[in-house]
């Protein structure tokens, strides 16, 4: 898998593969931030509590993980590194459906412990996934959806310089319905005049003070 395994960095956001032993971290987040996440993820199969439990961790954590040996995928967990060296779990991204040769695509989801939001924690971890794409994942364009009530994370995309190109109606079963998303994009072409990802979006916090 081009690019995979991988561990990336810029400040204290870590972006770095799921571990066995991230599970009761994994799930005390998850199960803290239920109000936060349920309105905008895929309709889960069951209660929350039970979903997010430290027993169900370890199957989500095999199915990353086999996706991400047949290529399909690079699953991060989002770190926060503390001042005693530590790591925080705070957070997830994915680079999903990966598609090679003359499509060579990937769709993006994320999330974020509501007790970090507003910190440019998901725009760091977004760029750096992102410019990883498009180095060493040997990729061309990464696709975003998002629905149109979900403000925080249209503003994440929109100050990283993704295009909105697309209205999809009903285009997943989310919190109960079938729920309308706007489509996002970003080409590596975009990016690479500016260095990358990650440089544009220091350039744009340093600007903003």
């Amino acid at each position: 898998m081009p690019g995979w395994p991988a561990v990336l960095a810029d400040g204290s956001v870590l972006l770095r593969p799921y571990r066995r032993g991230d599970a009761q971290a994994w799930s005390e987040v998850r199960i803290a931030n239920e109000a936060w996440l349920s309105p905008w993820e895929s309709s889960p199969p069951g209660p929350w509590p039970e979903m997010n439990s430290v027993r169900a961790y370890y199957y989500v954590y095999r199915d990353m993980k086999r996706a991400a040996r047949r290529g399909d995928s690079m699953p991060f967990v989002v770190c926060l590194r503390e001042d005693d060296g530590s790591e925080r779990l705070v957070g997830h991204i994915n680079l999903g459906s990966i598609v090679r040769r003359a499509f060579s695509s990937a769709y993006v989801g994320y999330w974020v412990d509501s007790r970090v939001a507003g910190r440019g924690v998901i725009p760091t971890a977004l760029a750096l996934a992102v410019d990883h794409a498009f180095g060493a994942g040997g990729l061309h364009r990464v696709e975003i959806n998002i629905r149109p009530e979900n403000g925080p994370s249209r503003r994440v995309v929109e100050k990283l310089g993704f295009r909105e190109e697309a209205y999809h109606p009903r285009y997943m079963h989310i919190d109960g319905a079938w729920r309308d998303h706007l489509g996002f994009a970003m080409t590596s072409e975009e990016v690479a005049a500016e260095g990358g990802l990650v440089a544009r979006w220091r350039r744009l916090r340093a600007k903003a003070g």
